[in-house]
């Protein structure tokens, strides 16, 4: 009989979340989706094999019967309690003290982030799931707000593993855990029946998907999950972030896939860019300029929003919009207002193009985001009446590179460098969401930031200092600028720059700089007891 195997210590606490019955959900959830998660895993290789030999993404003839049938819409936040008003979520991760600043907040939604905010340590990701039962039950310390945001859960991507629980199945095969499956699956067992009861529901945002194939995946999770624990099929509800440049080609296909489940897309910033890096690395046309100018007013950008926000409404989801990640407790206060007015006028973008709400990453930005908003939207709770009939966008608008200025500095470089390595150095210490370079990092930020860089080594770029960009000027950048950090005895710097060189200078390219960091480096060291001293 299959069942879950744990390959690590179990701190006080832990048995409340890693229960019998809780791990034999988990073993089901395995069994049942393992194979098709493996399948899947192939299918985005094949499909980003076939990328790289010329053949573009573009919008699928056989699924072009579904784009023209006018009939279907998505659940969207009928029967959803606490998902009407979305108009600003706060995002970041559930250690007890984010996720007390986070309920406190005026938020309208918090996401909880399991994913991109999260460095997973087993003690991150199990005492996190101890934090979001005591936050759906009104038991967490230090939460004072009488209408605190609704929660939604992000679990990690479908390519992440959890080392640290075995499957194991009927042959007695032993196979690393889904870190997916272990989110959703240690989340909604514990918590669904207490949300409902609550009057709210388990609600989900799903990250990087790159198809409706995958959205269908998720589906199917969300019906076994449901009938399996004995709640309405419909109940869950899930947000897609819509961050890589495949799945916005398949927007209209993943609402249909998710149709009974979703409540509405969001368009993700820096993991698009990212993916517009990765996926295009090797054509030159594709070389994007400094991350400081890759803004969402470009044609590229300009048309994927657009069309996010006319798909969604037209199917009945809700629209959210892009990411505000400055620094609210940064001592320089001129930057810091001169920061909020380029957050407000961002804001007022994604209002005047009919998104139905937004997002920050800090609670202390919450105020000003909902100032725009409600500004805008007064007391309608959205703007899926604002249908954008006017929106006209082809594969080519999607691909169209135009309109960034080119210029690569040497200071985009250092800057780059610094952002990568300080990221993975907190990221290997167990902080997944970092205030670095006047911003608050995430593993998003990360992956632009190194991504870029190897971008600009393969196609040498000239910098604006006139030199070209070569893999020994970047290893002298960067022994520069880690000259001038301060280090500390629990830093992790010599792993992190081992993780940089592995990802920005090998001539293989890594799809997640988490991924080598997590299975060569996270896990060693938490199964060597170091994190637990710690």
């Amino acid at each position: 009989m299959s069942h879950m195997k744990i390959n690590a210590p179990m701190p006080p606490g832990f048995e409340a979340v890693l229960t019998p019955a809780a791990l034999d959900f988990l073993a089901a959830l395995h069994d049942r989706f393992r194979i098709p998660r493996t399948d899947l895993l192939e299918a985005r290789r094949i499909r980003a094999a076939t990328i790289s030999h010329g053949t573009f993404p573009t919008f699928k003839p056989e699924t072009q019967e579904i784009r023209d049938d006018p009939s279907w819409t998505v659940a969207g936040s009928r029967g959803a309690p606490g998902l009407e008003d979305r108009r600003v979520e706060v995002t970041g991760p559930v250690t007890e003290r984010e996720s007390v600043a986070a309920l406190n907040s005026q938020a309208k939604v918090w996401l909880a982030d399991l994913e991109d905010a999260t460095s997973p340590t087993w003690i991150n990701v199990i005492t996190g799931q101890l934090n979001l039962m005591k936050a759906v039950r009104g038991k967490l310390p230090g939460v004072h707000n009488r209408t605190p945001p609704t929660i939604g859960l992000r679990p990690r991507g479908w390519h992440l593993p959890e080392k640290h629980l075995r499957f194991v199945d009927d042959n007695d095969a032993d196979f690393s855990a889904s870190g997916t499956l272990v989110d959703f699956g240690l989340y909604v067992f514990h918590n669904a029946r207490e949300l409902i009861e609550d009057g709210s529901g388990p609600y989900f945002y799903l990250p990087k998907l790159e198809s409706a194939r995958e959205a269908r995946l998720w589906n199917e999770v969300f019906v076994f999950a449901q009938e399996r624990l004995g709640i309405p099929v419909g109940t869950i509800r899930a947000t897609v972030h819509i961050e890589t440049i495949t799945a916005a080609f398949q927007m209209e296909e993943i609402l249909y896939e998710l149709r009974e489940h979703c409540a509405g897309l969001n368009a993700a910033r820096w993991d698009y860019f990212f993916s517009i890096i990765k996926n295009f690395k090797k054509y030159p046309e594709f070389v994007l300029p400094d991350r400081d100018k890759l803004t969402m007013t470009v044609p590229m950008m300009k048309a994927f929003t657009d069309l996010l926000v006319a798909t969604c409404h037209r199917r009945g989801a809700h629209a959210i919009g892009g990411m505000s990640n400055l620094m609210s407790g940064h001592p320089d206060k001129e930057f810091v207002a001169a920061e909020f007015e380029r957050m407000r006028e961002d804001k007022r973008r994604e209002v005047s193009e009919g998104f139905d709400g937004t997002w920050v990453a800090d609670p202390a930005l919450v105020p000003a985001a909902l100032e725009v908003f409600d500004e805008a939207l007064g007391d309608k709770p959205h703007q899926l009446d604002v249908l954008r009939d006017d929106v006209e966008v082809t594969a080519a608008d999607l691909l169209d590179v135009h309109g960034l200025d080119p210029e690569v500095t040497e200071e985009g470089v250092r800057l780059n460098i610094r952002v990568a390595i300080g990221y993975m150095n907190a990221w290997l210490g167990g902080i997944g969401h970092v205030a670095l370079e006047n911003l608050l990092e995430d593993a998003s930020t990360a992956e632009i930031s190194r991504s870029q860089i190897w971008q600009w080594t393969r196609h040498a770029v000239t910098l604006d200092n006139g030199k070209q960009l070569t893999r020994r000027l970047v290893e002298r950048y960067m022994g520069e600028e880690l000259a001038l950090i301060e280090r500390h005895p629990a830093d992790h710097y010599t792993e992190a720059v081992e993780i940089f060189r592995a990802c920005v200078l090998d001539d293989a390219f890594p799809d997640f700089i988490t991924m080598p960091a997590y299975t060569e480096h996270l896990v060693d060291r938490v199964s060597k007891g170091s994190i637990f001293a710690a």
